[in-house]
């Protein structure tokens, strides 16, 4: 059996371990939450190192992008640096390849994308392939990432104008504190409501669920989210704040989504890879695997 282990930034009361079974494969996998001490992760990482057939690195981004650009974030160099033996992944590379194929699934499937749907972005610099795809599919586009990552309220209105801002402003923000870009720790159990305009214009609210649960208003009525690891008390969050259709873009192991980290680890150790995939090879994956949504009606 192989061994795959998320070790996140974020809160322990999200943990989960599941048995699951991949072409043909068993895998135990483990999420493990460290309360926003980065210093635990990095001596977990380092005791579970060549133990494990893969790590993601969960709550936290190793690779911020702006355009075909990517940089990488100072903070979580430094906690991958204590892998020496087994892969670690963040996900991003799966972000560019499975969500992508997510929302052409969703234009060609579905009738949720019809009508050039306002769609709000919490932050396109972190799923720039997504932000593509869903610019390709004719949504009017909307990214916080000034506002709910940095505390700017400026909302960036197009896909051109998150490149020529992600170019100036990306070689710095990777520079930063993780926490200062993102809610870790007890954090990511709050809800402090911000920009609610910029959610109530919008039909289609995507990004890491992490910071839609944080900044979302209490009236969600009739709203699409499209994001990726949901437990069952999110799922239920969602439903009484009035959400109508929840997408997620991994896929469901027993009763919740894992993080886009968790879902590239397994490949990774799936293919039996010391590192990330090519863009190519995750394609082949995910055809063998047949990956599709989770598509689930709340209200």
């Amino acid at each position: 059996m192989k061994h795959v282990v998320s070790i996140s930034l974020g809160s322990s009361t999200r943990n989960h371990a599941v048995d699951v079974n991949m072409a043909g494969i068993d895998f135990h996998v483990e999420r493990i939450g460290t309360d926003g001490d980065m210093k635990k992760m990095i001596t977990m990482i380092k005791e579970l190192d060549g133990k494990v057939d893969a790590f993601g690195l969960g709550g936290m981004d190793l690779y911020i992008y702006a355009g075909t650009r990517r940089y990488t974030l100072r903070d979580a160099q430094t906690v991958v640096k204590a892998a020496q033996k087994t892969p670690i992944v963040d996900g991003s590379g799966l972000k560019n390849t499975l969500e992508r194929k997510v929302i052409q699934y969703l234009q060609q499937e579905t009738d949720l994308l019809d009508g050039a749907p306002h769609v709000l972005m919490m932050a396109g610099v972190d799923r720039f392939g997504m932000a593509q795809a869903l610019d390709a599919a004719g949504c009017r586009l909307t990214c916080g990432d000034l506002v709910f990552t940095i505390g700017v309220p400026i909302p960036i209105r197009s896909l051109r104008a998150l490149e020529r801002i992600a170019r100036v402003g990306a070689p710095l923000l990777s520079q930063l504190p993780f926490s200062m870009l993102y809610p870790t720790g007890k954090k990511q159990d709050e809800n402090k409501p911000k920009a609610a305009y910029l959610f109530e214009e919008a039909q289609i609210i995507a990004g890491d669920f992490l910071f839609i649960r944080r900044y979302m208003p209490q009236n969600m009525e009739g709203k699409i989210i499209i994001t990726n690891t949901v437990t069952a008390d999110d799922v239920e969050l969602l439903r009484q704040r009035g959400i109508k259709t929840l997408i997620t873009t991994t896929p469901e192991l027993h009763g919740r989504s894992f993080g886009t980290n968790v879902m590239e680890a397994l490949l990774v150790a799936l293919a039996g890879k010391k590192q990330e995939l090519t863009a190519s090879e995750y394609e082949k994956w995910l055809t063998r695997l047949n990956f599709t949504p989770r598509i689930v009606d709340l209200n």
